[in-house]
């Protein structure tokens, strides 16, 4: 992944094993919902298995956004977009996904879609405006693994 400086001082990057507790940190103020995979075995899992996916947006050193960049050969798949409340409308998931959909499309990735909460309507306005539309005739099915 590029670790490129971006307008207004955004660094976006990869993140690193070292970054994990934060990013944790992080999503339990900015992210909307929790997901069976936050705690630190499900994100270095992620991470070790896919060093690029996990995608951070930094300023200042200071980290301001996320999102998960997974791709399995068949599908890309974007998780965890989540901004800073106070930081939002400036452009960093704007970033974020650009950084995402360049790494779909170096991998050879054809279409992206993207977990949203259905209650969430902040988020829809979102991926609305990034060019994401709804499928309303797929459902989610779920079934949690393991004991």
């Amino acid at each position: 992944m590029d670790d490129s400086l971006r307008a207004g001082g955004l660094r976006v990057r990869a993140a690193t094993s070292d970054d994990l507790d934060h990013v944790l940190s992080f999503w339990k103020g900015a992210a909307e919902g929790a997901s069976i995979s936050d705690d630190l075995d499900g994100v270095a899992r992620l991470v070790g298995r896919d060093p690029e996916a996990l995608i951070l947006a930094e300023r200042d050193g200071v980290l301001v956004g996320t999102v998960i960049a997974g791709f399995d050969g068949w599908r890309c798949h974007l998780y965890r977009l989540a901004v800073r409340a106070d930081l939002r409308r400036q452009g960093i998931g704007t970033a974020l996904l650009g950084a995402a959909e360049e790494r779909f499309v170096r991998l050879g990735g054809r279409r992206a879609d993207a977990m949203v909460l259905t209650r969430n309507a902040r988020a829809h306005h979102a991926w609305r405006a990034a060019g994401y539309t709804p499928e309303e005739h797929w459902r989610r099915w779920v079934r949690p693994l393991g004991g």
